[in-house]
């Protein structure tokens, strides 16, 4: 198995490119849709660069995989899927997500069973990417839908984990649970410990001054400021919620989650042959 990161400064988001050697089939793991929320203007940079690495190699890609639906980026599933006809995998739980959007967003053209992707993964559930042998495992509580991919030795778990020194993903979203978030983060540091963890984002903490995204089990359990081993399930929710309450919404919620319901894809054109993206306003008390 060969890993290349790629990382997306604009959103501190890190794509993975998984590779099987000896078969030449791949996978891209989290990819980016460039947007630019002041001018509504997207490109397709961030994808194409992880699509030329995998050609320049001889790759096929044969999945597009997302840990769930993002609310800080566009996902880029939709395009790799279209370029490389790759299967396009989240988990079943998108299907609560979308609900909950469709709502938001009176998002009339949104069936909320999950029908827009390929494949909705379960909990348990296996697959192959060449030789190599996928493991599914449902690690919700950031959101309803998170899943870790646990690929040979390697566990890549989206934002429920981050770098020891960050921490752990926020829970505040519709459908998040702090609770759900520590059982979930208990999964995954229940692998051997020499599994390396890949995680979804990072954002420089204090007193480091370079990008990092791989970890292990080890080194989670012994010093995640947030949930190394001795922190009890009272004491992380209570942390969390805390912490949850000081956090800004993440600058690409809105358009994040409009295109990510829709497996990556655009809301359909309106009757001006334009595609928009809605903005929800609540009126305040004066």
């Amino acid at each position: 198995m060969d890993i290349k990161a790629f990382f997306d400064p604009d959103t501190s988001t890190v794509t993975y490119l998984v590779a099987d050697t000896e078969t030449s089939k791949a996978a891209i793991i989290d990819p980016v849709l460039d947007f630019d929320p002041a001018a509504g203007k997207l490109h397709t940079h961030s994808a194409d660069a992880v699509l030329a690495e995998a050609s320049d190699r001889g790759l096929e890609v044969v999945y597009v995989l997302d840990t769930h639906a993002h609310a800080d980026h566009l996902s880029a599933g939709d395009y790799i899927r279209k370029q490389t006809g790759a299967l396009y995998g989240i988990g079943e739980h998108i299907q609560d997500v979308q609900k909950i959007f469709k709502s938001v967003f009176n998002a009339l053209d949104v069936i909320p069973d999950g029908h827009v992707f390929d494949r909705l993964f379960s909990n348990g559930d296996t697959f192959k990417i060449g030789n190599l042998r996928v493991r599914v495992i449902h690690t919700p509580g950031h959101t309803p839908a998170c899943l870790t991919y646990v690929i040979e030795d390697a566990a890549f778990v989206g934002d429920t984990l981050f770098m020891p020194d960050f921490g752990t993903a926020r829970a505040d979203f519709p459908g998040g649970d702090a609770a759900t978030l520590y059982r979930s983060i208990r999964k995954i540091l229940s692998l051997p410990q020499e599994t390396r963890i890949f995680v979804g984002h990072d954002y420089l903490p204090d007193g480091r001054n370079e990008y990092r995204w791989e970890t292990t089990v080890a080194e989670e359990r012994t010093s995640n400021k947030h949930v190394h081993d001795g922190v009890s399930e009272a004491e992380f929710v209570a942390m969390r919620t805390a912490r949850d309450a000081k956090l800004d919404a993440p600058r690409l919620i809105l358009p994040s989650l409009q295109v990510n319901i829709r497996a990556g894809a655009l809301p359909p054109e309106e009757a001006d042959g334009k595609t928009y993206l809605k903005i929800p306003v609540t009126a305040t008390a004066p």
